[in-house]
């Protein structure tokens, strides 16, 4: 019988990237010129409090992985080095936004 599920990659959304997109989303209200600027600039701060909260604990949990040579795919699909190019990628765009 032939199973119906699409791949690992496509069934489980991985929480960095999940968490990077949230991150987005309050970057987008802060660039909401409806938004008052005192609630834009707080949107702003946000964004930059959970970036450095992301890469302290996220990313060096990423890092550490890698430094002890954990090799298995995620339920993602995806190895941790991949991961982390992905999120380098992600963030360089975001920071330039910001």
């Amino acid at each position: 019988m032939k199973s119906s599920q699409p791949p690992a990659e496509f069934r489980y959304f991985n929480r960095e990237e999940s968490w990077l997109s949230f991150n987005q989303r309050v970057l987008e209200e802060a660039q909401d010129a409806s938004n008052p600027l005192l609630e834009r600039v707080k949107f702003l701060a946000i964004t930059a409090s959970n970036l450095d909260e992301f890469f302290e604990i996220r990313v060096a949990g990423i890092l550490q992985r890698i430094e002890d040579g954990y090799a298995e795919r995620g339920p993602d699909g995806l190895l941790p080095q991949e991961m982390l190019e992905r999120i380098a990628q992600r963030t360089h765009t975001f920071v330039d936004e910001q």
